[in-house]
């Protein structure tokens, strides 16, 4: 059998276990001796490889839950990595209950068993979508057997949301970002320990879908230590205008209000929550309407930032040599709008709305802005129903399409030379979203590609059409994790070569029942936004004159 990592250790009950019912071999429970300590995984019945789930990184302070987390100490005695369902506080999306637990900090590991010390293999970390407020990585969503088959180990990770994730406030100990800080405490324990799982340390990439997008792209921009050597952003980025908020100060207060302890003084508040059962917490978010997200951080003294200034004023990331694979699917906004009646369109004024929360526009401009906006989506139409398709054209391109299109453009003008840009247009019966609120209107909407991507626990065998895509999307995601180019050579599986993204040419991989190559899509659109944007630069919310 092949050996998981540099040393790996059979204590001898398990010898004992070799018979079986009598007679033939039981699977031998691979243990692994890593920096933090022995770990006990699972040989996995569903494929050739092994899962380490469960395996805690990092610690939060129970007198501070909403400040940063602590790497965890490690194991004195054997760790059995035998459970994915920690979840941290969050009202989850399946059932709408509030679930979960501030010791929700772990991850994840899934190797093929050929992985060792003299075949290590290159690394895929998943970082979950969800707005910053709801997901979670075990394997009900995210199954790892479609890449594990491709000789990549997949890490799956857990960060905190909402107010324990990012809180952000003008005090040292809770300085915002507290979320994104987990994610850099798990990628630097996948960089110190994945050796001893069979990986190579040099080749991690990490992938991220939404707000996991967008939190890779953070990571890219802000990380000061080399933890990663490529990237993959699903639907999602760091100048997506959701991605970065002007932070309530004053949630703390309210939160404790709503609880039953007024106060004025934010500490007080703080040493009050954290003494109330986070489910009360976390139920509270939507009664009080607060929205948690990324934020730029204020200085303190010895305490380190993540985000100094806002994505928009970063001039010069230092990323040339990251391979970066980024793209968008045909319909994001449909989930949201789909389902909507008449009466609910006739009460949105959309247009009006996200130009006012993402936008720093008088009131002059903004009703100029808004005739713009309104007349390219819809003409002279009131909102309604019968507009629906304009309306999720227009919170699809102003939320993920050209956001991720500007991102592409930013790091053409910084140097990076390879750019792999793509967008997933295929409808199958795995389409996540769509599967899951049963829409049938056409179009793949914002998370669809996840059904392709991982092996859904819920969603059964797939059916022929929606196998190849399968094969085709985790072949093309693993050759990129593998050589920084999806298609190093064509095949019949791939029948065509994915082509850089240039400064002249805007070229990407159309996914679909038929893979091709197409040259800018949306066209008339994204010149429509950035005709807006460069008539807006200055009101973009955390604009400066002098950024970096």
């Amino acid at each position: 059998m092949n050996i998981m990592g540099d040393k790996i250790i059979f204590v001898l009950p398990l010898i004992f276990c070799l018979i079986h019912n009598g007679s033939g071999l039981s699977r031998i429970d691979p243990l692994v001796d890593s920096k933090v300590g022995l770990i006990r995984g699972l040989r996995a019945t569903d494929g050739d490889y092994s899962m380490f789930m469960g395996i805690p990184y990092a610690t939060v302070n129970e007198s501070n839950p909403f400040g940063p987390s602590t790497p965890h100490p490690g194991f004195e005695d054997v760790f059995e990595a035998y459970d994915d369902s920690a979840i941290c506080p969050q009202i989850e999306e399946f059932h709408n209950t509030v679930v979960g637990s501030v010791d929700c900090l772990h991850l994840n590991i899934y190797a093929p068993n050929s992985a060792n010390s003299r075949n290590r293999l290159p690394v895929l970390v998943w970082i979950y979508g969800g707005g910053f407020s709801i997901g979670f990585s075990g394997r009900f969503l995210y199954g790892p057997q479609f890449f594990v088959e491709k000789e990549v180990i997949l890490v799956t990770l857990n960060y905190r949301l909402g107010p324990y994730g990012f809180m952000c406030l003008d005090i040292p100990d809770v300085p915002g970002n507290q979320g994104l800080k987990d994610q850099q405490l798990a990628l630097k324990w996948i960089k110190d320990n994945i050796e001893a799982f069979g990986g190579d340390s040099n080749q991690i990439t990490i992938m991220g879908e939404s707000a996991g997008g967008a939190s890779v792209d953070f990571h890219l921009l802000y990380s000061q230590e080399k933890l990663f050597d490529k990237v993959i952003l699903q639907s999602g980025a760091a100048l997506s205008p959701w991605a970065i908020a002007e932070p309530d100060t004053s949630a703390p207060l309210k939160l404790s209000e709503h609880l039953g302890f007024v106060t004025k003084d934010i500490q007080e508040a703080l040493d009050f929550l954290a003494t109330v059962d986070t489910n009360l917490i976390i139920a509270s978010i939507p009664e009080l309407g607060l929205e948690f997200r990324p934020c730029k951080e204020n200085n303190f003294e010895n305490v380190e930032k993540f985000i100094h200034d806002y994505p928009l004023n970063i001039k010069k990331p230092s990323i040339a040599n990251v391979p970066i694979l980024t793209g968008y699917n045909t319909y994001e906004s449909l989930y949201i709008y789909d389902k909507l009646s008449e009466e609910e369109f006739e009460n949105l004024n959309v247009f009006h709305d996200f130009l006012v929360k993402y936008f720093n526009l008088d009131d002059e401009n903004l009703i100029e802005m808004e005739q713009y906006v309104r007349n390219f989506y819809i003409g002279d139409e009131k909102i309604s129903k019968a507009e629906e398709d304009g309306i999720i054209k227009f919170h699809s391109d102003l939320f993920f399409t050209y956001p991720v299109v500007r991102t592409i453009q930013k790091y053409l003008d910084n140097g990076v030379k390879n750019i792999y840009f793509y967008l997933f247009s295929y409808e199958g019966e795995r389409n996540f979203v769509k599967n899951k609120q049963n829409i049938t209107t056409a179009g793949a909407s914002h998370a669809d590609e996840l059904g392709y991507l991982f092996d859904i626990s819920y969603m059964g065998e797939p059916n022929p059409e929606d196998q190849l895509i399968i094969d085709r999307i985790t072949t093309l995601w693993s050759n990129f994790v593998k050589y920084g180019n999806p298609t190093p050579e064509t095949s019949e599986l791939l029948p065509v070569q994915w082509p850089i993204v240039t400064k002249d040419l805007l070229n990407y991989l159309n996914i679909d029942s038929e893979l091709q190559v197409e040259k800018r899509n949306f066209n008339t659109r994204i010149v429509f936004w950035e005709l807006f944007y460069k008539l807006n630069e200055k009101a973009q919310i955390g604009y400066k004159e002098d950024s970096e």
